[in-house]
């Protein structure tokens, strides 16, 4: 499984994604995906939804900023500052595990 990913569609405003975990729930494989320039925008994807959906390419395709950024960005920054942040866990066997 490729660990790079370009949403077809912004997310929170954003579209580039890192895999960084993969775990395994009543025999369906979830992966948590974390956006590429924020870590507070993240999400969970079912197998079905990254490979067979169309909401998803393999890999970073090179977007014009104001694509791979979009207004919503901000206005959702604007709305998380008042939340507060999510915390991710990331498996022992997570590339991504620096710890």
């Amino acid at each position: 499984m490729k660990n790079y990913w370009t949403s077809s569609k912004p997310i929170n405003g954003l579209r580039h994604f890192v895999l960084v975990n993969e775990t395994k729930e009543k025999g369906n494989i979830f992966f948590l995906m974390v956006s590429v320039l924020d870590s507070e925008i993240n999400l969970r994807a079912t197998y079905e939804e990254l490979i067979n959906s169309g909401n998803w390419y393999e890999g970073w395709i090179n977007l014009p900023k104001h694509q791979s950024i979009t207004e919503e960005y901000f206005v959702y920054k604007s709305i998380k500052k008042e939340k507060g942040i999510d915390e991710i866990f990331i498996n022992q066997d997570s590339l991504f595990n620096i710890s």
